[in-house]
């Protein structure tokens, strides 16, 4: 099925109506133009001549300005996507008046004629499509009838004159309209842009949030969870053995800092150690929740790092330490922390029973997000992360993360520093 098509904007742009300095000055100029042409008249012709004259001239100017206010007022409030000729004009009836009342004008006093721009422009802003033709064309054929009586009949050029300026002021009046249709469509499409633009955004503001909230479920509630049980499991099968209570305590004190997490993740609060201390420590605590006892090695000159960097090193040496002592059966674990110029690197490595990492099956309700939400968490930061492991011969899962600077910063943060 075609779409349809969306219908083109005919609502005459009405450029005169738009700005308002263009009205004022056309509408200045045509009680100016009126004034010094009803000055004109007095002084070139009888008392009794002026009379009817200057009433009829009172007249067109009542009307003109009953016209351009009606006109101005309706337009103003006019929805913008009405169609000309769906909804009646006014202000039509006052249109037509100021018409025929001007032209009978300016035949009978040429000295008049100097008004038609402003007339010209009042029928051209107060009406649209062929009616806006016709009142044109009334002004100009009004015009050049009045200056052809007033040559006595004989000059030709008082008949083109007017006519051609109407013509020409005609074809820049359209330009001007299509200018300005042409420029408000340029302006609705980049504002629908802006919104669809603003919509993709706010989508995938969430889906990121959503995706940093599972990351941050997974790395702490859901694998202390684990632990925990297994540590339950464990104390089950060997009651009332001493090594017993031995795994219920653990299991109480991995829960206990597990609730702490998750308070933590609901107030958006920052993992105890994170934002101060070294990091060579932080780690150290993060892992041996779940492997213990676990080697910390640091190689480079330690500086301190980003708060995010911190974050995304902690987050996964929680998560590869809970997969240690999940899945790995390991009896030796390491941490190797290194600085290098303009990077940070953590290698998590264990002499477990290993896997094939290709082999390793999608997320879903039984886990598996372990690995991905490694992955996100570093790509985010334009890192990268390899996972080096086969069966029966442990695994190494390696991490770099750029740093912004390459200074080395002035406090140091080695394993056991203050």
């Amino acid at each position: 099925m075609t779409p349809a098509r969306p219908r083109p904007d005919t609502t005459p742009p009405a450029p005169l109506q738009g700005d308002g300095r263009i009205d004022v000055v056309v509408h200045c100029g045509f009680a100016v133009l009126m004034v010094a042409s009803g000055v004109r008249y007095v002084m070139r012709h009888s008392p009794a001549d002026n009379l009817w004259t200057m009433a009829l001239a009172g007249a067109v100017c009542v009307l003109y300005a009953a016209t351009a206010l009606l006109a101005r007022r309706a337009n103003a409030y006019r929805p913008a996507a009405r169609r000309p000729g769906t909804q009646p004009t006014p202000w039509l009836p006052w249109t037509v008046a100021l018409l025929a009342a001007w032209a009978v004008l300016v035949v009978v006093a040429p000295s008049f004629a100097w008004c038609s721009f402003a007339i010209f422009f009042l029928g051209r802003s107060a009406l649209s499509g062929w009616p806006a033709y016709v009142a044109g064309g009334v002004t100009a054929a009004a015009t050049a009838v009045g200056l052809f009586r007033m040559s006595d009949w004989t000059d030709v050029a008082m008949v083109l004159g007017p006519l051609a300026a109407a013509a020409l002021l005609t074809l820049i009046y359209d330009k001007i309209e299509r200018d300005a249709a042409l420029q408000r469509r340029l302006l609705a499409d980049v504002s629908q842009a802006q919104e669809q633009l603003a919509a993709s955004e706010r989508a995938a503001g969430i889906a990121a949030e959503r995706e940093r909230v599972s990351r941050e479920i997974h790395d702490t509630v859901t694998q202390g969870l684990a632990s925990s049980l297994l540590l339950l499991e464990a104390a089950q099968r060997s009651w009332p053995e001493a090594s017993a209570r031995d795994d219920l305590f653990k299991a109480t004190d991995l829960l206990r800092r597990n609730l702490a997490d998750t308070r933590s993740l609901v107030h958006e609060l920052s993992v105890p150690g994170l934002e101060t201390g070294p990091l060579a420590e932080a780690l150290e605590h993060a892992a041996r929740q779940y492997v213990e006892p676990i080697a910390v090695h640091v190689t480079g000159d330690p500086r301190p790092v980003p708060p995010e960097v911190r974050h995304t090193l902690l987050r996964i040496t929680q998560s590869a330490a809970a997969n240690i002592k999940l899945h790995a059966a390991a009896r030796n674990a390491s941490i190797t922390l290194g600085y290098l110029p303009d990077a940070v690197t953590l290698d998590v490595y264990d002499d477990g029973r290993g896997f094939v990492p290709a082999a390793v099956p999608p997320p879903s309700a039984a886990g598996g997000y372990g690995l991905r939400a490694m992955r996100q968490r570093v790509h985010r930061l334009g890192g990268e992360l390899s996972v080096e492991s086969s069966p029966g011969e442990g695994t190494i899962i390696a991490a770099q993360l750029p740093l912004p600077g390459s200074s080395t910063g002035s406090n140091s943060e080695t394993k056991g520093s203050p």
